[in-house]
């Protein structure tokens, strides 16, 4: 029985509860390491093609900049590895969209695999290794994106793209122990959970912390202060934890959602689970860069991973997005952290979209057509209801607003996030609502705000 509710605590964390799921403790696996080639002999597939400027919401029209984009590697000395229970250093890969001087490059392209194990590639839309942009008086804002689990770094990339063009450098994580290369979800679809539990807010402040104090190839036109946070799901349970949202684990969960059973070493996981602010444990102080973060799905509140009087002191401006069927992360439980955060400060700095009759794949681009096999690699994109592009150009909208409102400080912005009530423009008294701000008539249906 015990067995059998550790399962399906997890498989709300991973979207598989239609895999066949292995008699084994979590704590004895390991990751696979043979899931898929390094090699990539694949095609760039388009995933986008062209809409009417009226179809899309206006702050997700491109912007000004042309935009790089390179790979780079990072590594957070001497960490705690659940697998080998060892400090050990933990690379990172990173993605990192930047205004540039692109006009002599080529066209990027971003690789990875699905759940399954299968190559793609997708054609970008900036330009590999290009020069930074340097004749700009103005230092760029840092955002940071966090995929869920699994995922890979460029899962996102429409949203890293998209902010490069208006003027950020966007640095998107490769979260290792929690790729769709790393984790086998066949036959050990828990093996990096853990990991990943311990890791995502670590991870989320490592990378703002090299990225604004290390020398990098982009450190000369990077804002050392200011930058955004970007989650989804378990990259959003990583969002809500490093702007202050400490950790919750008790006993029964720690233990469900490691596989670990000796009451001695679960108090010892506990304690370790139990951080707050990027690994922090006494004394905690939220980094100050830290000034508008956007949690999208957010995983953790169903479970009550949170400690609710942490949540009440969040400060900094945040948006939860969700879809109100998401029964991965839960959607009351999602307006619940929405609810409890920040509710001791006087200042409302916090914002609800919900997305009507979504589920949990809210974030993702649109499946590449080798996913579309089989329902465990579809499965990691599609909306049963909502399209993909749709949901990208909201979010790029929602995402601009965001940063430029809180973090470039453009008021202009803020009054894009000025929303009530929904999008669907539903007659009263005969009379038709105008549409949300940025939106055409009849094409913001679907949406709330709070």
């Amino acid at each position: 029985m015990l067995m059998r509710n550790i399962k399906c605590l997890l498989c709300t964390a991973l979207v598989c509860c239609y895999l066949p799921l292995a008699n084994t403790s979590l704590a004895d696996t390991a990751l696979n390491e043979n899931v898929v080639s390094t090699q990539y002999n694949v095609t760039p597939e388009e995933l986008y093609s062209p809409l009417p400027a009226g179809v899309v919401p206006e702050l997700a029209e491109k912007g000004a900049f042309q935009v790089g984009v390179k790979t780079i590697k990072i590594v957070n000395p001497a960490q705690f590895d659940p697998t080998t229970q060892t400090a050990k250093d933990r690379e990172l890969t990173l993605e990192v969209w930047y205004p540039s001087k692109a006009n002599t490059h080529t066209k990027a392209s971003y690789e990875n695999v699905t759940r399954t194990g299968i190559e793609f590639s997708i054609q970008a839309d900036a330009y590999r290794d290009a020069n930074v942009l340097t004749t700009s008086k103005t230092k760029f804002p840092l955002v940071v994106i966090s995929h869920g689990y699994t995922g890979y770094r460029t899962l996102m990339f429409y949203l890293g793209e998209h902010l490069a063009s208006h003027g950020y450098i966007v640095a998107a994580i490769d979260h290792t122990d929690s790729t769709n290369a790393e984790v086998d979800m066949k036959n050990n679809p828990f093996g990096g959970f853990f990991s990943t539990l311990l890791n995502r807010s670590r991870d989320q402040q490592f990378a703002l912390d090299y990225l604004t104090t290390k020398q990098h190839f982009a450190s000369a036109i990077i804002d050392k202060n200011k930058a955004g946070l970007i989650g989804y799901s378990m990259g959003g349970y990583g969002a809500v934890n490093t702007i202050g949202g400490c950790y919750n684990f008790t006993d029964a969960t720690a233990s469900a959602f490691t596989g670990i059973k000796d009451p001695e070493q679960v108090s010892k996981i506990v304690s370790l689970l139990n951080s707050c602010a990027g690994g922090q444990y006494n004394n905690v102080k939220v980094d100050a860069k830290w000034q508008a973060v956007i949690a999208m799905a957010p995983w953790g509140g169903q479970h009550n991973l949170f400690n609710p009087q942490a949540l009440t002191k969040i400060n900094t401006p945040i948006l939860y997005v969700a879809g109100d069927l998401d029964d991965v992360s839960d959607y009351d439980s999602i307006k619940s952290l929405y609810e409890k955060t920040g509710k001791n400060n006087s200042i409302n700095t916090k914002h609800l979209l919900t997305y009507q009759n979504a589920r949990h794949n809210i974030a993702p681009h649109p499946a590449p057509l080798v996913a579309k096999t089989s329902e465990l690699d579809l499965g990691h994109y599609y909306e049963p209801v909502w399209g993909n592009m749709r949901l990208n150009n909201t979010n790029k909208h929602f995402a601009l607003a965001m940063m430029d409102c809180y973090i470039k400080k453009d008021q202009t912005k803020c009054s894009y996030l000025d929303l009530s009530g929904d999008s669907n423009q539903v007659p009263v008294d005969g009379e038709t609502p105008k549409p949300w701000k940025g939106f055409d008539h009849r094409y913001s249906a679907g949406m709330k705000w709070q």
